[in-house]
């Protein structure tokens, strides 16, 4: 069984909503919804398609979800399935902290 702080509390590099960790960049994504509320756009949260890259390449990286990156430290594939139920777990795991 995967340690959810372990996820939650992953680093992150560079992104777009500016935050150092899983748990602060789910956080954020949050607020962003509670905040923008009807004019929410999923497809680019932060500004940007493809958000989801964010947490899915250091999900990688960290070894909780098998994957290969590219020669650029990009995803060339991966088990989005595994990492989608990753991080529907780790934000469940927020809701019962």
């Amino acid at each position: 069984m995967t340690d959810l702080n372990a996820v939650l509390d992953l680093h992150l590099d560079y992104n777009d909503a500016g935050q150092n960790t899983v748990r602060a960049y789910l956080t954020e994504l949050l607020l962003a919804v509670w905040r923008d509320r009807d004019c929410f756009i999923g497809k680019r949260p932060f500004g940007n398609s493809g958000w989801e890259y964010e947490l899915y390449t250091p999900l990688v990286k960290a070894g909780f979800v098998t994957g290969v990156l590219d020669a650029d430290g990009g995803l060339d594939t991966f088990d989005r399935r595994a990492a989608d139920t990753l991080i529907s777990d780790a934000i469940k795991a927020l809701g019962a902290a």
